[in-house]
Formats: structure tokens, C-alpha cells, sequence
């Protein structure tokens, strides 16, 4: 409970212990000039909405299927810590240690959610031999996922992502939404809302959730300072986005071109060249059309130009 002046939120969470699960939360604000009232009107909403989800946690537990086979759990545990390095090689073993959790335990609902993720990754950067088959193969695991447990938190931060590689930004966000109201304290779904936020163009409510993220996780991946550059760049803030770029030590072609936008948000155009000059040493067919905006998945169009023209600025070809 908070008080400002004449207001008052209150925050109510109901929690399943033995489990350690968030089941149910509420917000109420309102303005405290009576506060017999204010406790009447909370007990009554309460009341009527607690056993409804109480029952309906009872039976989604009872439904959950978690698996007791610990070496696919290892399998499971393994290949999520190589996924976070995202490169080819390791993905390519996180592959073969989540066929092996599923061989295991086929109904083990949070690896095929995981291999979808495993097999995105894939699909994302162009490590497949046919993308068609990969974009495949990874509703399927999606579908097994949620034929076995639609309440899995990973789950639905994985639908999010595909809806928004796709650019389908409204059903984005209906799965990040339900994503974090079953796991609101994860890292990597607290990240992925600043992600989508970014992408819908508001990068500086995206950046506090990125921030966020990373105090949840202080040894998090690399990816969350270009997740927070690319929220800075959105708000107009390039030198803030400069400045996270520079965590990264290795960075992608991905990260150089956000690095040479940012630069030349602000006019740095001798640095924003350094940085197109490092992509063309490792890219020399290296163009706009082709390799940086397949990889956008911007909702408004004066994002999305915003951000082609500093990369033109920079020197980039289209």
C-alpha cells in the first residue's frame, strides 16, 4: 500500500506457496475520503473474484505436467545457458540437448516450448538449410507446448516473439501480457515487454523495462544492452544508446549498424563510418534491403524510416 497526498494504491497478490506461483493481482487507486468505504469496496471485489481463481488454479495445477526426470531437466537447464551465447555452434548443441530432454520425457511441455525457441533462434539469423521447414517445425513444438500446458510463462513470451517477427503486433502483445501475469519477476519476459514496447514506439517506457530486466539478471546476456541501445535510439536518446553498446565487447552486424545509427543520430558521422567500415570488412555485400531491415519488426512506419535514414546517414547503401 502507497499514499500520495489524497490518493491511495493498493496492490493485492494472491501467490501459491507450496508452488511459489503467481496466481492472481490487482491494482486499486482511488482517492481516500473515506476509508471504511474504500476497505468495503476492496473486501467486496475480493471476495467475488477469489474463488473463481482459486478453482481455476486448482485445476490448471492439477493439469500442469512438470517432468521428475532430472536429465532432461539438465538437458533442458544446459541448453537454455548456450541459447543466451547466440551463436551458430552453440546453438547447434542446445538442438541436440533438447531433442534429447524430449526423447526423455516427451510430454515435457516446457521443452518443446524451448526447442521453438531453439529452432526461432534458427529461423531468426538464417541457420537453417530450409526455412520453411524450420518456421514449421517450430509451430509444432509451439502447438505440442500448448496442447500440454497453456500456462507455461515461456510459452507465451515465445508466441509473443513469433507474432512479432511476424509483425503482428496486437497478438505480440496479448501473449507478453499473459506471459508476464503468469511469471511478472522472469528476466527474459521482463526484457522482452521493453523489447515490444521499443518496437511499438515508445522506447522510453521500453527502456524501463529493459533496465529492469537487468537488475532482475546482473550477469544477463549481451543482448539486453542492444535491446536497451535500440530503446535509446527510439526516444531520440543516441548517446544513451552509444554507451550501452559499448558493454558489448564482440558485437554482430546487427549491433555495428545499431552502433553507426546512433552515432549518427547525433552527428558523429566519423564514428557512425567506423562502424560501417567494420560491417563491410566482414560483410562486403552488405545492404540495407537485405540485411538489416528483414530483422526490423518496427509497427509505425516513422520508426521504422527514422531509423533506416540515420543507417543511410551513416553510410550504409539501401
Amino acid at each position: 500500500m502507497r499514499r500520495a497526498g489524497n490518493r491511495i494504491r493498493i496492490t493485492v497478490q494472491l501467490i501459491d506457496g507450496e508452488a511459489d506461483r503467481h496466481i492472481w493481482a490487482e491494482r486499486y487507486d482511488r482517492e481516500l475520503e473515506d476509508s471504511f468505504d474504500l476497505q468495503d469496496e476492496m473486501t467486496r471485489a475480493i471476495v467475488a473474484v477469489l474463488p473463481g481463481r482459486v478453482e481455476a488454479s486448482k485445476r490448471e495445477r492439477a493439469a500442469r505436467k512438470h517432468t521428475g526426470n532430472m536429465a532432461a531437466y539438465e538437458c533442458v537447464v544446459t541448453a537454455k545457458l548456450l541459447h543466451h551465447r547466440s551463436n551458430r555452434a552453440d546453438n547447434a548443441k542446445e538442438q541436440g540437448l533438447i531433442a534429447r530432454a524430449i526423447e526423455l520425457e516427451p510430454q515435457y511441455a516446457h521443452a518443446h516450448a524451448w526447442r521453438a525457441c531453439i529452432l526461432g533462434q534458427t529461423w531468426v539469423w538464417g541457420w537453417y538449410e530450409d526455412r520453411a521447414a524450420t518456421e514449421a517445425e517450430v509451430e509444432r513444438e509451439l502447438a505440442i507446448a500448448v496442447s500440454l500446458d497453456d500456462n507455461d510463462s515461456d510459452l507465451h513470451r515465445l508466441l509473443s516473439a513469433v507474432s512479432l517477427v511476424r509483425n503482428m503486433h496486437d497478438e505480440a502483445a496479448f501473449h507478453q501480457q499473459r506471459s508476464l501475469s503468469l511469471n511478472p519477476n522472469d528476466g527474459l519476459i521482463v526484457v522482452q515487454q521493453g523489447e515490444d514496447l521499443t518496437w511499438m514506439g515508445q522506447g522510453m517506457e521500453g527502456s524501463e523495462w529493459i533496465r529492469k530486466a537487468m537488475r532482475l539478471n546482473p550477469f544477463h546476456p549481451d543482448r539486453f544492452w542492444s535491446h536497451l541501445a535500440r530503446a535509446w535510439f527510439v526516444a531520440r536518446r543516441y548517446a544513451d544508446g552509444v554507451a550501452a553498446l559499448r558493454h558489448i565487447n564482440a558485437k554482430n552486424d546487427q549491433q555495428l549498424a545499431l552502433l553507426a545509427a546512433c552515432h549518427a543520430g547525433f552527428g558523429d558521422m566519423d564514428a557512425a563510418g567506423a562502424c560501417v567500415r567494420e560491417v563491410m570488412a566482414k560483410l562486403p555485400v552488405y545492404t540495407l534491403g537485405g540485411n538489416v531491415i528483414p530483422f526490423l519488426h518496427y509497427k509505425h512506419e516513422a520508426d521504422l524510416a527514422h531509423y533506416v535514414d540515420a543507417l543511410l546517414k551513416a553510410g550504409f547503401t539501401a
